[in-house]
């Protein structure tokens, strides 16, 4: 029998709390609470969550610098950011930090349970389509054993959902597919009004880490209109 997941939710309205932490049980997950960013940064680092859920605005320490802290220290973690501002650099600087998603306040319960479960299972969904290691064309080579992208040998650290997204757009060779279409199938939920500005930001971060000049791509191409396609030239 697989173990339980278990989520961190990091906020500081107990409320809020208690009723996520009764819906995520009530899904068969196990939970974890912290009422400011300290606290959860400790709990992340100790307990090891398979996701968080994290508030941008906290008591000692902010949703941000939660975030911005685990990513320094290598740990790709799903994180999606609870956000009560509909602020559109909100958002963008919670994606730009290194969070997977995030879901603005007020939120359905349902919508945060498929957030969940997608962002849980992505690696899985992932990794079981691709070989254990595949060449992205270039300089570029892909582990998916030990989810590792190598450029000319040497490893560039990419969250978990940027590699997702290159692995699949690698795995499909000049297949264009739509913001919608990545959506879908990267990060495994239908269209949800503008948070197809994820896919875009995901891209450019991807881009400056991948490309050697991100203003004039060789690997993530753009069908201006359509899509994003992987290029095997």
């Amino acid at each position: 029998m697989e173990p339980k997941k278990t989520v961190l939710i990091v906020e500081d309205e107990k409320n809020i709390v208690d009723i996520v932490r009764f819906n995520l049980q009530r899904e068969g997950y196990d939970t974890l609470e912290a009422y400011d960013g300290e606290a959860g940064l400790v709990l992340a680092r100790e307990r090891k969550p398979d996701l968080i859920l994290l508030d941008v605005m906290m008591p000692k320490l902010m949703g941000f610098d939660v975030c911005r802290a685990l990513r320094s220290e290598g740990d790709n973690v799903p994180v999606i950011i609870l956000t009560a501002r509909e602020e559109e650099e909100d958002k963008i600087l919670g994606l730009e930090i290194g969070a997977d998603d995030y879901i603005t306040k007020p939120f359905s319960m349902r919508e945060l349970m498929a957030r969940v479960k997608a962002n849980i299972r992505r690696t899985a969904m992932v990794s079981s389509s691709a070989e254990s290691s595949m060449s992205a064309g270039g300089a570029l080579t892909i582990n998916t054993e030990n989810f590792q992208v190598y450029k000319s040998g040497r490893p560039i650290e990419l969250t978990q959902r940027e590699y997702e997204l290159l692995t699949f757009l690698a795995s499909h060779p000049d297949k264009v597919f739509s913001r919608v279409d990545l959506m879908e199938q990267v990060w495994n939920y239908g269209y949800v009004g503008d948070d197809v500005r994820t896919v875009d930001v995901t891209v450019r971060r991807l881009r400056e880490k991948i490309e050697d000049d991100p203003a004039s791509p060789r690997y993530i191409l753009t069908r201006r209109g359509v899509g994003y396609y992987y290029s095997s030239l």
